[in-house]
C-alpha cells in the first residue's frame, strides 16, 4: 500500500448491508476506503466487488470489532494509504428475545460488538484523525430513542451508542480536537441483520413501519451526515418522535407498542 494525498475512509462491518453501501458511496466520492469485517472471505469478496465503484483503492481487512488492537491495526493500515478523514463504526449484532430467555453468549456478543466495538473504533479514529481533523460516524438505531419490547438488550446497546457519540463530541469540543462526531439512527432496514431474525415474533416491532428502509437509503443518509456538522439524525424523523415519546411516558407508550407489535407481526409473517 503506497501513501498518497487522497483522503482515506474506514468502514467497519462492511462486508454487507449498510457498511457495504456506505463504502460504495465513499469510493464514488474519490476516497480510498478500508473495509473491515469478522468474516475474512466475505470482506475479501466485497472488496473485489467494490474495486470498480470509484477510482480510489479499496482494501479489505479481516478484523474483530470487539478487539481494540484490531482497530489500531486497521487505523495503521488506513494511514499508510493517505490521510484518514472519515471513520464509520458500522459493525453490529442483533439478537431478539426476552432477556430471561436469551443465551448469555448472545447478550455478551451484542454488548461487546455494539458498544465496545464503537468505543474501540472511536478511540482508534480519534488517534488517527486528531491532528488533521475528520468525521466519525457511529451507526446507532431508531431503538436508541425508546423502549423496544423483544429487543431490550439490543435497544440498550444502541442507546449507549447514541449517548456515547454525543458525549464524545462534547469531549472533543472541550479539547479543541477538530473531529466531528455523528450518530445515525435508522429504523429497521431490509438487511441480513433483520432477515436473520425475521422468524422470531420478538422482532415484530421492526416491521410495524409500512416498509423497511433500504440499505442504499441508509447509506445516503450516512454519507450526507459526513458532509456537515449535524450530530444526530434519525431516519425517518417522525418515527424518532414517537420513540422519544415512548421513553418519556412509558406507562402510556407500552400498551401502544403492544398494538404496534401485533400490526408488525402480521407484516412479519406476510414477508416470511
Amino acid at each position: 500500500m503506497n501513501a498518497t494525498s487522497r483522503s482515506v475512509a474506514v468502514v467497519t462491518g462492511a462486508a454487507r448491508g449498510f457498511g457495504r453501501e456506505i463504502a460504495r458511496r465513499l469510493l464514488t466520492r474519490g476516497h480510498h476506503v478500508v473495509i473491515t469485517d469478522l468474516d475474512d472471505q466475505a470482506v475479501t469478496v466485497t472488496a473485489k466487488e467494490l474495486a470498480h465503484a470509484g477510482d480510489g483503492l479499496v482494501v479489505g481487512i479481516a478484523a474483530d470489532a470487539r478487539v481494540a488492537a484490531d482497530h489500531r491495526r486497521v487505523a495503521a493500515a488506513a494511514a499508510e494509504l493517505g490521510p484518514v478523514t472519515a471513520w464509520v463504526n458500522n459493525a453490529g449484532v442483533l439478537r431478539s428475545g426476552p432477556v430471561w430467555d436469551q443465551p448469555e453468549a448472545d447478550q455478551t456478543l451484542m454488548v461487546d460488538v455494539n458498544i465496545m466495538g464503537v468505543i474501540h473504533g472511536s478511540r482508534a479514529a480519534v488517534e488517527v484523525m486528531r491532528d488533521r481533523g475528520g468525521h466519525l460516524l457511529n451507526i446507532a438505531s431508531m431503538s436508541a430513542h425508546g423502549p423496544v419490547p423483544g429487543l431490550a438488550v439490543y435497544a440498550a446497546t444502541k442507546s449507549a451508542v447514541l449517548n456515547f457519540s454525543t458525549s464524545l463530541q462534547g469531549d472533543l469540543d472541550l479539547a479543541r480536537v477538530p473531529i466531528r462526531v455523528h450518530a445515525l439512527c435508522p429504523d429497521a432496514a431490509d438487511t441480513a441483520l433483520v432477515r436473520d431474525e425475521q422468524a422470531s415474533p420478538d422482532v415484530a416491532l421492526l416491521f410495524s413501519q409500512r416498509t423497511l428502509l433500504t440499505p442504499g437509503a441508509v447509506a445516503d443518509a450516512a454519507v450526507a451526515l459526513l458532509d456537515g456538522r449535524r450530530v444526530v439524525r434519525s431516519l425517518p424523523t417522525h418515527r424518532a418522535g414517537l420513540a422519544r415519546l415512548g421513553a418519556l411516558i412509558p406507562r402510556v407508550a407500552l400498551p401502544v407498542l403492544a398494538l404496534l407489535r401485533k400490526q408488525g407481526d402480521r407484516r412479519r409473517t406476510a414477508r416470511a
